[in-house]
């Protein structure tokens, strides 16, 4: 190895010019603005301390060994001749750079020394002490805490024309801060770079993005160094420069663009210092940005408009942060489950920092358009009510095109509705089998094009199907949901109107009851684990995300909830039981007040019941669709070796992977980082208008969990828990607030559940609970249907009872008003 090399060399890698070396050697290769100069290697270093290497460690100042050794001659020569060719008399900065400087995971800028403004023979003495800051104090200390072994490290020196500058500072080709990619920051100070780089002056902040100059700070700039007779110096900036800009927005720009090429070479966000003279820029030292928080995507649909976004209804059942693939199926989900979606310049579901939210502001205008705003109370009965105050915006479109747009739309479902139904009961009676035969093919799938095959050819197939009966037992009966129930409450009163509508679950048919009564069975030994997890493994909390585990594939969630089955005082057949005498006594109250009419009321509830069963159902089983999916995701994770990752990508993406492309892969660490934040935020509002930052509402210490609106509209904070009927008995008792199915072994038998939202997965807690009370919610939501079956007092879509009541607080839950009280 040569103890000297040109600054552009090619041999001038880390292991011979060092971490500062190599970076300056690649980026004049590049034609990058780079000053003249050349490098003095590690074999200079070692062959000076070859002679003394062996007292480095024991020396109790090892500096002191490298002051009492003088270069060899022949390397004193090398150096000097080298220096020479750079003119007559050059002053030139000497830097030194580490074999183990400005790794990706570290930076060691500054633990050795640099001197500036060296000229003739002093070189010599600037590059030996140089070589003995790598045993300084502050490095050797440095390099214990990054545990990086001694002998390992070699020193070599970066031997450059001082720039004299009239500016300098320091560029980030991402901003450090806030960790934005499209932003270059650059900070500048008159004089020489020093004084920015060590901190004793306040440069100026110059933000560059798209080409232009987006933000400017001007500090006032007290010190800069400057060079002088005797080397440099720091001295008081003339007081006309003070405040004034060090750089013009052109400058700024131009120095960004240079940033751009310096990102581009190394392909990651730099950290550049540079420095000007005479209006010419100098790049003088360029390395990897360290500790730059994660690059993120936006997932945020509310940035469309300004609409009216709920989490109620399916918000309930998709309640996580979803993956990209997840997002994918979500989407096909609603494309099929849900026509009116596909409704051409309406948005009426999006994903807002990775949570599911459905857009009102186009159901309320579709039903103004119609005419039809008088019924929007079925609405509520879906999604749960507004807020006193909140005015819905309404999208920006007329009338006339609203209706020109819904009119065929809706003719268009009727009919698909018409023919799915006809094949409902065929589906619903081999879905089962048909699921599990696909998850068997799936694991036997030996090849990513393979299993790409299967998902065009079978799988996308059966979830479509899984869908399209989704949405036609859900549109079937609507009218006579709503109608029956009103009818009812008016013709007996809350209480006795909810007890005659239980009853959904005669048979053991109400599929959102089977895993709890299975579990019962499970506990009981009357079924095996494995009968269990093929008839209810599918259904639990997260059962839209294909990235987290079924119950069917997790022992211990189901040990966890066998557990919670063995202190309740009474067991779900026993609610059941319960709930059946009160239903009987209420008819026979109604067939006493109004005999003539409890037959055909009779019917009409048979029909409510089958309307509810035949929603759940199809429900069930599309989330045995949604097994098969996760199922398919796993094995493609498998079959490209790629594991988890494969959750980062979109369908699409995932089905090219399969085929051979991995292109999308390389997007994977910006979508896990997104991910991730989004999930470690608290659950967004249940109503949002507007724009939504939700990084930013989670960090305002005064957010609200019920509703934003980014109008500024002050809709009141209610001082009253209050909500809808979910099912009719009043309970004193204590809140147990609980923020998550996985914490439900703190909600002890007779306490009162206080949640956000409740679906499927927190079902085997209903039984311990005296009363439910949730923040979202409304008649025809999870929370209410089991809630009214077991005969467990509710109140569903209050909106503010996670923000009002307190865990541990006693509360009184009226179920027939709606209202929770808290006691003293």
């Amino acid at each position: 190895m040569k103890a000297v090399l040109p600054l552009d060399d090619a041999a001038a890698d880390l292991a011979t010019a060092g971490g500062k070396g190599a970076s300056l050697a690649r980026l004049t290769r590049a034609g990058l603005p780079v000053p003249r100069g050349f490098h003095i290697t590690t074999a200079a270093y070692r062959a000076f301390v070859s002679a003394f290497r062996d007292e480095l460690p024991h020396a109790e100042d090892p500096r002191t060994l490298f002051a009492a050794h003088d270069l060899p001659a022949g390397l004193a020569a090398e150096i000097l001749r080298a220096y020479e060719a750079l003119g007559d008399d050059v002053p030139v900065a000497v830097r030194s750079s580490a074999t183990a400087e400005d790794l990706p995971d570290m930076s060691f800028a500054g633990q050795q020394d640099t001197y500036l403004d060296v000229r003739g023979d002093a070189l010599l003495d600037a590059v030996r002490r140089c070589w003995a800051s790598l045993w300084n104090p502050r490095a050797i200390a440095y390099r214990d805490q990054h545990g990086v072994p001694h002998d390992d490290v070699a020193l070599a020196v970066v031997v450059q024309e001082l720039v004299d500058a009239d500016a300098a500072g320091i560029m980030f080709t991402a901003n450090p801060i806030s960790g934005a990619r499209d932003e270059t920051v650059v900070n500048a100070s008159w004089g020489l770079g020093e004084a920015v780089v060590g901190g004793q002056v306040t440069p100026d902040t110059v933000v560059v993005s798209g080409g232009v100059v987006t933000r400017e700070q001007v500090s006032d700039k007290t010190v800069m160094t400057v060079r002088t007779p005797d080397g440099t110096r720091e001295r008081p900036v003339p007081e006309e420069l003070r405040h004034a800009a060090v750089l013009v927005a052109a400058q700024a720009v131009e120095l960004a663009a240079i940033g751009a090429r310096i990102q581009s070479l190394y392909g990651t966000p730099m950290d550049v210092e540079w420095a000007r003279r005479d209006g010419k820029f100098a790049i003088v030292q360029a390395r990897p940005i360290t500790g730059l928080k994660p690059q993120v995507e936006e997932w945020n649909d509310s940035l469309k408009g300004e609409y009216l976004w709920t989490g109620g209804n399916l918000g309930e059942a998709i309640p996580d942060v979803m993956t990209p693939l997840t997002w994918s199926f979500v989407r096909l989900f609603i494309h099929e489950a849900m026509s009116a979606s596909a409704l051409p310049g309406f948005d009426l579901v999006g994903n807002i920092g990775g949570r599911f939210y459905m857009n009102l502001s186009v159901i309320h205008s579709i039903a103004g358009a119609l005419g039809m705003g008088g019924r929007l109370s079925a609405v509520e009965q879906v999604f749960g009510k507004l807020p006193p105050g909140l005015d819905v915006p309404m999208v920006p479109v007329s009338r006339w095109e609203i209706i020109k747009r819904v009119l065929p739309m809706a003719i268009g479902i009727r009919r698909r509705v018409r023919t799915n139904l006809k094949g409902m009961r065929a589906f619903l009676a081999t879905s089962q089998r048909r699921c599990e035969e696909l998850r068997a093919t799936i694991a036997a799938t030996g090849s990513g094009p393979e299993l790409a095959e299967l998902w065009e050819r079978e799988i996308r197939a059966h979830l479509v199907t899984s869908c399209r009966m989704l949405e036609a037992a859900g549109r079937q009966g609507g009218a006579t949901l709503v109608w029956t129930r009103d009818r009812l409450r008016k013709m007996m009163g809350e209480v006795d109107a909810e007890a005659m509508l239980t009853g959904v679950n005669a048979g053991g048919e109400l599929a959102s009851l089977g895993p709890v009564m299975g579990l019962s069975r499970l506990a009981r030994g009357e079924i095996t684990r494995d009968e269990f997890a093929r008839a209810y493994g599918h259904r639990g909390p997260h059962e839209f995300e294909v990235s987290i585990p079924r119950p069917g594939e997790d022992d211990a969630w189901i040990d966890a909830q066998l557990a919670g089955l063995r202190d309740l005082r009474a067991g779900t057949e026993a609610l059941l039981a319960r709930q059946r005498k009160a239903r009987e006594e209420a008819w026979a109250r109604f067939a006493g007040r109004y005999p003539r009419q409890e037959a055909r009321m009779r019917a009409r509830v048979q029909r409510w019941n089958a309307v509810v069963r035949d929603r759940e159902s199809t429900r069930s089983e599309n989330m045995r669709a949604f097994w098969v999916l996760r199922a398919f995701a796993v094995r493609a994770g498998e079959l490209s070796g790629r594991g988890e990752e494969v959750f980062f990508l979109y369908l699409d993406e995932l089905l090219a992977l399969l085929r051979g492309d991995p292109s999308a892969l390389e997007r994977v660490p910006v979508r896990r980082a997104t991910y991730e934040r989004y999930a470690a935020l608290p659950l967004y509002p249940a109503l949002i208008v507007g724009h939504f930052d939700p990084v930013r509402w989670a960090a305002d210490p005064a957010r609200r969990a019920d509703v934003y609106d980014a109008r500024g509209t002050a809709v009141p904070v209610s001082d009253t828990v209050k909500g809808f009927p979910g099912a009719p008995g009043i309970v004193e008792g204590i809140a147990r607030v609980i923020s998550g199915p996985e914490e439900g072994d703190r909600l002890k038998p007779g306490e009162i559940l206080v949640t956000t939202l409740t679906n499927v997965g927190w079902t085997p807690m209903f039984p311990r609970a005296a009363a439910v009370v949730t923040d979202m919610g409304a008649p025809l939501s999870h929370a209410s249907i089991v809630a009214r079956e077991l005969g467990i007092p509710a109140v569903v879509g209050t909106g503010n009872a996670t923000m009002r009541v307190r865990d541990g607080d006693r509360i009184r839950v009226d179920g027939e008003r709606g209202t929770v009280e808290l006691l003293a």
